[in-house]
């Protein structure tokens, strides 16, 4: 007798091509409206499932983890933060979890670099006043001056495999690499990328014309620029943030950019998304993404087939490769 496909149920809209593998393969359950599901219907989903699809925008927490049925046996998360997931609630139910990494690291990397290049430069501000206007005046040696990046100093917070494709971009731009990480990367990555480490979170700050964040977004790296912190950098430099919102206190940043304290600020990722601060959203001097950073058609598809491969090795009674082990958080 063939053997029942295991529920597959999906958060959200997929990639057709992945959407289709997974409905060959797997029982699935999608969610074709694309309308992110409340708490209830999460609720109701780990009540039925075999494995759960979820993205990164549903809170799976100690409540929704709790009332599970008996069959959920896989968390197949479709992204590669799994802060949306309470991993001590899904380990104390037996509930494995999966992510899909090393997918996106270029695509967040050319997100980071265009707004690096895009602050300084008044790039959206110069669009805006083309497209909403009709009053251009035309050129002029004094109007919408910005700042050139060759030779300016980058600090990265988070020197990780993302940290370290805008290190080389950057470079190629004529930056000068410092950065600031948990753990100092080797001599041989540190000549490849002429990177200066700083010890000291709070002296780098300081010194440098631009700041890109690429730490993970844990209890640790809440408010990581702090109120205290961001009054340490420079009224002349740039924050770029592509990692997670809660890493910077966001209204702390906005109150410093709206006093020009700090020159200006490329945001991909917001603290209290998809609300944004409305200090931030009149501001001339932010760019503002909604989440775009890992938003190429390449990289959702490689995500869907990093769930499906996750998915299809856990019922082939094999370790998924992308598990998420408590002991690596």
């Amino acid at each position: 007798m063939a053997r029942t496909k295991p529920i597959v149920i999906v958060t959200r809209k997929l990639p057709d091509a992945v959407e289709t593998r997974m409905r060959e393969l797997f029982d699935t359950r999608l969610n074709l409206d694309d309308r992110a599901m409340s708490q209830a219907e999460l609720v109701e989903a780990v009540k039925h499932a075999d494995v759960l699809v979820p993205t990164v925008t549903d809170k799976l927490d100690s409540h929704v983890i709790s009332q599970a049925g008996d069959k959920l046996k896989l968390i197949a998360n479709f992204g590669n933060g799994t802060d949306n997931i309470d991993l001590l609630a899904a380990n104390a139910r037996n509930i494995m979890v999966t992510n899909t990494p090393n997918v996106l690291t270029e695509d967040t990397a050319d997100m980071a670099m265009t707004l690096i290049l895009a602050v300084p430069r008044r790039i959206a501000e110069g669009m805006m006043i083309l497209k909403e206007k009709d009053n251009w005046p035309g050129w002029s040696p004094t109007w919408m001056l910005g700042r050139r990046i060759w030779g300016k100093r980058l600090g990265i917070i988070g020197m990780g495999r993302i940290g370290q494709a805008v290190a080389r971009r950057a470079k190629a731009f004529g930056m000068q690499i410092h950065y600031h990480n948990r753990r100092r990367l080797s001599d041989t990555v540190e000549e490849e990328l002429e990177a200066t480490y700083w010890d000291s979170l709070d002296q780098m700050l300081a010194r440098m014309d631009v700041i890109s964040i690429h730490c993970p977004y844990t209890p640790a790296t809440y408010h990581l620029l702090s109120a205290r912190r961001l009054k340490l950098i420079s009224p002349s430099a740039y924050i770029v943030n592509t990692a997670r919102g809660e890493v910077i206190d966001e209204a702390a940043l906005a109150k410093m950019i709206e006093k020009r304290e700090i020159a200006g600020a490329g945001l991909d990722v917001f603290e209290y998304a998809p609300r944004i601060n409305p200090k931030l959203a009149r501001s001339s001097h932010v760019v503002l993404l909604p989440h775009m950073g890992s938003a190429t058609v390449e990289g959702r598809m490689e995500m869907g087939e990093r769930v499906i491969i996750n998915i299809k090795a856990f019922f082939d009674c094999h370790r998924p490769p992308d598990r998420v082990l408590l002991s690596a958080m």
